[in-house]
């Protein structure tokens, strides 16, 4: 089942979001390479550098899991994220066979 992963960034986190970037990353690659991940990026500011928050879409065997995919990103661990919702996704577009 897909998930969406919708966070908000705390005010100010993005030293810390650049510094975990890297391990972040790495956890999206895994996800890809086993072909669970649909989507995922930041959301970038309109008039200032940085970010106001991330969106990643990917499939989870549970609500559970993907949470528990959530407490563990290196983003949660160093603080970039204020909130994390974490809710079931049905993508409609583009069409999947």
């Amino acid at each position: 089942m897909l998930f969406a992963i919708i966070a908000q960034d705390e005010e100010n986190s993005l030293s810390a979001r650049l510094e975990a970037r890297p391990a972040h990353v790495e956890r999206l690659k895994e996800l890809d390479s086993q072909n669970r991940l649909t989507l995922a990026g930041p959301h970038p500011h309109t008039s200032e550098e940085g970010f106001t928050g991330s969106l990643v879409v990917a499939e989870f065997t549970d609500l559970e899991a993907a949470q528990a995919w959530v407490a563990a990103d290196p983003y949660v661990a160093a603080g970039v994220y204020a909130h994390v919702t974490v809710k079931p996704f049905k993508q409609a577009f583009p069409a999947q066979g």
